[in-house]
């Protein structure tokens, strides 16, 4: 376990920048990218986004308060940077976030990338049919095995939100799938 503290000021400090935000970057690069990509779905967007949750990041270190989790004001950064990037995407195209998102469901199958089942896409299709807030809560605590605590600092809600939008998350996929 990396000792956060150390990093941060690692971070911070111009003589050990460099190699701390590489020890960063090969920390948390691919635990980001699943994270993004599962809010993007496209392998090349996920990329995108992640180079500029980094950038983010690199530029922001100074502001980082450390009231909360370096990791967990790192994946708050993803987050935002992933929502932030669907929405401009949809909007460039004149579609609702939905919208976009299920057109990128449905060509799933055709990214060279993606190599899920037909079971797996179908489970995408379900997660797509929920509300944003309810996508991600569901992805962080099933994909990710998340706990609600961290959860809670990423998104800035309680925990009990967090879990009743687990459960409806949970019996609104369980819906979609029996209908298959």
């Amino acid at each position: 376990m990396i000792d956060e503290r150390l990093l941060v000021a690692q971070l911070k400090n111009s003589d050990t920048q460099e190699l701390a935000f590489r020890n960063l970057m090969s920390l948390y690069k691919e635990r980001l990218y699943w994270h993004i990509r599962k809010i993007v779905l496209n392998h090349e967007d996920a990329d995108d986004v992640l180079q500029n949750t980094f950038i983010k990041v690199f530029k922001n270190i100074h502001s980082f308060k450390e009231n909360s989790k370096l990791y967990s004001w790192i994946y708050r950064i993803a987050t935002n940077e992933a929502i932030t990037f669907i929405n401009k995407k949809a909007a460039k195209q004149h579609i609702d976030i939905n919208e976009l998102q299920h057109k990128i469901t449905d060509n799933l199958h055709e990214d060279p990338h993606y190599s899920g089942s037909e079971i797996q896409q179908l489970l995408q299709k379900a997660i797509i049919s929920l509300p944003q807030k309810q996508q991600l809560v569901f992805n962080m605590k099933y994909f990710d095995e998340m706990k609600y605590s961290d959860i809670s600092e990423i998104l800035d809600t309680s925990v009990g939100a967090l879990k009743a939008s687990y459960f409806h998350a949970v019996k609104k996929i369980e819906k979609f799938l029996k209908s298959y």
